[in-house]
C-alpha cells in the first residue's frame, strides 16, 4: 500500500504498538501522553493480553487484534513473561498487518478529507516483526526503548562479548568486569535462553527511523553515545517520561490510597517503601525471610504485596501466624500503592525494589536510595548500575535470611553508607529536574523528536 499524500496543515497522527507487559505499557502511555499534548493525535494498537481500558484514555483511539491464545492468557496467567513473547512473535504478525493494513485504509480516505495523516508507527522492539510490517507499508517506523540505555549497549555488545570467550560464563570468572562496559560483570550477563530474543530486539532497533529513550543524557550520556555508534540512527534521550504526565493519565491498577494517609503519620525518611513491580515472583521461603527480615529491621515499612508475588500461592494466605499483630502500627502492607507519590513522600527514605528500569528510574527522580534486589530479565543489570555505577543504592546477594536482610535494611536507613547514597541520589534527583526545564536535554529533545515526527 502506497503513503497517502499529507495535507498542508500540521495536524499528524501516531500509531503506537505496545508490548503487552505493565513495565512496557506504562513508558508508552507516558509517550502517548506526551504527544498528544504536543498537537498529535494518538491511536494505540493493542492485544486481548493486558488490555488498556480505553474509558480510561478517552483522548486516544484505540485498536484491537485477536489472539486466541493470548486471549486464553489474558483468563489464565501463562507460566512466564517468556511464554507470552514467544506466542507474541510466533502467532502476532500476520493479525498485526491487517490490523494495520484497516487503519491506514481508512486514514487514506480521512487524508482526503483534510483529518491527520498518519506520520510514523512508535513500536516497542519487542515486536520482532513490525519492521517489516511497517516497511511493507512504507510506513515510517520508531521504537520506544522501555528500558536503559546502558542495557541496550550490553545487548549490542553481546556478539563481542561471545567472541571474547565470557559466554557461557564460567563460575570462576563471574566477578569478573565486562570489557569496555563497567561497571557489569560477568555474572550481570542475560541469560543465554534470552539471546536470540534480545539480539532480534537490537536488530528491530536497527532497522528503525529512530530510537525514543525512557531516559536523560545526564544520567547515561556515554551509553547513549556509545549505542549511536552501533545504531547510527537518530536517539531521543526524552524522559523522565513519566514526569511528562499526571500520574493518574497512566494507572492501570486500583491503587490503595489509604497508604498515603499511613505515611503521613509517619517521622520524615522514616519509612522504607518494599515493591517488586507488577510480574516479579518469589517463592514461599523468600517470601518469609523477607517479612521476618522487615520486622527484625525494626524500621517502619510500606509493603506491596500483590496477588502473584509468590510463586504458586496468594500472597494474603502466606503472611506467618500473627505477624501483623507483631508489625503493629510500624508496618503497612497493600496490594498496589500509588508509586510515584509515595517515593515522592517526605516520609520515604527508601526503595527496596526489583530494579525494574520503570522504577529504578522513578526512585532516581525522587531522591530516594534503593536496596535493590534483582529477579528477572534487566534487573541484575539496573540493580549493577545502582549499586556499583551510580552508587545510589545496596545491592542485595541472592539468597539472603532474615537476619541478613534486616542488617541490610539498617544499613540503608539508618547508617552512614545509607546517607553517602542519599546525597549521591540526590544531586542525580537534581539534575533530572533540570533536563525536563527550557533549555535542558530532554526539554530539546522532546523539541526535537516533535520536529522530526512532523518530518514525515
Amino acid at each position: 500500500m502506497e503513503r497517502m499524500n499529507k495535507p498542508s496543515k500540521l495536524g499528524r497522527r501516531l500509531l503506537l504498538f505496545p508490548a503487552p507487559f505493565h513495565g512496557h505499557l506504562y513508558p508508552m502511555l507516558h509517550l502517548a501522553t506526551l504527544l498528544h499534548s504536543k498537537g498529535f493525535s494518538i491511536t494505540i494498537i493493542q492485544t486481548p493480553y493486558n488490555p488498556i481500558n480505553p474509558t480510561h484514555f478517552p483522548h486516544f483511539i484505540f485498536r484491537s487484534f485477536y489472539n486466541s491464545l493470548l486471549e486464553s492468557y489474558s483468563k489464565s496467567p501463562p507460566p512466564d513473561s517468556f511464554a507470552v513473547l514467544s506466542v507474541m512473535n510466533n502467532s502476532c504478525s500476520e493479525p498485526f498487518r491487517d490490523c494495520l493494513s484497516q487503519i491506514l485504509h481508512e486514514a487514506e480516505a480521512a487524508a482526503a478529507a483534510d483529518k491527520d495523516p498518519i506520520a510514523a508507527l512508535i513500536a516497542d522492539p519487542m515486536w520482532k516483526f513490525a519492521g517489516s510490517v511497517a516497511t511493507s507499508f512504507s510506513l515510517p517506523r520508531l521504537v520506544l526503548r522501555t528500558g536503559s540505555m546502558s542495557t541496550l549497549l550490553l545487548y549490542c555488545s553481546l556478539p563481542s562479548i561471545r567472541e571474547k570467550g565470557y559466554l557461557p560464563p564460567q563460575d570462576n570468572r563471574l566477578d569478573e568486569l565486562l570489557p569496555d562496559l563497567p561497571p557489569f560483570k560477568v555474572r550481570d550477563l542475560p541469560l543465554e535462553f534470552t539471546h536470540d530474543l534480545l539480539e532480534a530486539l537490537v536488530q528491530e532497533t536497527k532497522t528503525s527511523q529512530g530510537i525514543i529513550c525512557n531516559t536523560f543524557e545526564e544520567l547515561e550520556d556515554s551509553s547513549i553515545a556509545r549505542v549511536h555508534q552501533f545504531l547510527p540512527i537518530p536517539i531521543f534521550p526524552i524522559g523522565p517520561m513519566y514526569k511528562h504526565s499526571p500520574t493518574s493519565a497512566v494507572s492501570i491498577w486500583e491503587q490503595d490510597q489509604t497508604s498515603i494517609a499511613w505515611l503521613n503519620t509517619q517521622a520524615p525518611k522514616s519509612v522504607l517503601y518494599v515493591s517488586f513491580g507488577s510480574v516479579a515472583a518469589m517463592s514461599k521461603a523468600e517470601f518469609l525471610d523477607l517479612a521476618w527480615g522487615l520486622l527484625e529491621s525494626m524500621v517502619p515499612f510500606l509493603w506491596v504485596v500483590r496477588p502473584g508475588l509468590i510463586q504458586g500461592s496468594e500472597a494474603n494466605d502466606s503472611m506467618p501466624e500473627g505477624y501483623l499483630e507483631m508489625v503493629g502500627e510500624r508496618g503497612y502492607i497493600v496490594k498496589w500503592a500509588p508509586q510515584i507519590e509515595v517515593l515522592s513522600h517526605p516520609a520515604v527514605g527508601g526503595f527496596w525494589t526489583h530494579n525494574g528500569w520503570n522504577s529504578t528510574l522513578e526512585s532516581i527522580c525522587e531522591g530516594v536510595p534503593m536496596l535493590c534486589q534483582p529477579i528477572f530479565a534487566d534487573q541484575d543489570m539496573n540493580a549493577r548500575l545502582v549499586s556499583d555505577g551510580w552508587r545510589i543504592g545496596l545491592k542485595m546477594e541472592k539468597a539472603l535470611k532474615r537476619e541478613d536482610i534486616a542488617r541490610e535494611i539498617r544499613k540503608l536507613m539508618l547508617e552512614e553508607e545509607g546517607a553517602q547514597t542519599r546525597s549521591r541520589i540526590t544531586t542525580l534527583k537534581e539534575k533530572a529536574t533540570l533536563c525536563l526545564q527550557e533549555g535542558g536535554s530532554s526539554n530539546k529533545a522532546i523539541k526535537s523528536l516533535t520536529s522530526y515526527l512532523l518530518s514525515f
